[in-house]
């Protein structure tokens, strides 16, 4: 029951963030601004994704989210055990070190921490990434 409930959480979560990704490669730029890390000197931007790497991370973002609806056999599709397994570990871990961070920019444990990006990465970005990381432990470990 408890596995259910995380994966369709998890399920529109998934499909929320893929959902906005989608929006942000075809020139969507609300709450751009908030989503991408900038340096500490008048907020310069530290990257701009492509429209295709966005594209790209909504599409994974996607697949993320069918792969938790397929936990809860609302859709049944065979996909091999091992590589269930695997997923099941992989997923929240990469959102666990989203989380963690990379200790200048992004995570828990950044040193910048004054930009705007990093008001929302401690507010909600990093905090969303250790629910989803926390949930997909929760989901691999009673499966």
């Amino acid at each position: 029951m408890v596995i259910n409930i995380l994966s369709i959480v998890l399920f529109f979560t998934f499909l929320t963030l893929s959902s906005i990704h989608v929006y942000w490669a075809f020139g969507g730029e609300l709450g751009i601004k908030s989503a991408i890390p900038t340096t500490k000197k008048n907020e310069d931007i530290n990257f701009r994704p492509s429209s295709y790497a966005t594209v790209l991370v909504a599409l994974f973002l996607l697949i993320f989210s069918v792969f938790y609806l397929i936990q809860t056999d609302f859709i049944t599709l065979e996909l091999p055990k091992n590589w269930t397994n695997y997923l099941l570990w992989i997923l929240p871990s990469i959102f666990l070190i989203r989380a963690i961070g990379e200790f200048k920019y992004v995570g828990f444990f950044k040193s910048v921490k004054t930009t705007t990006f990093a008001r929302w990465d401690s507010k909600l970005f990093s905090p969303l990434c250790l629910f989803i990381s926390i949930s997909g432990f929760v989901i691999a470990f009673y499966n």
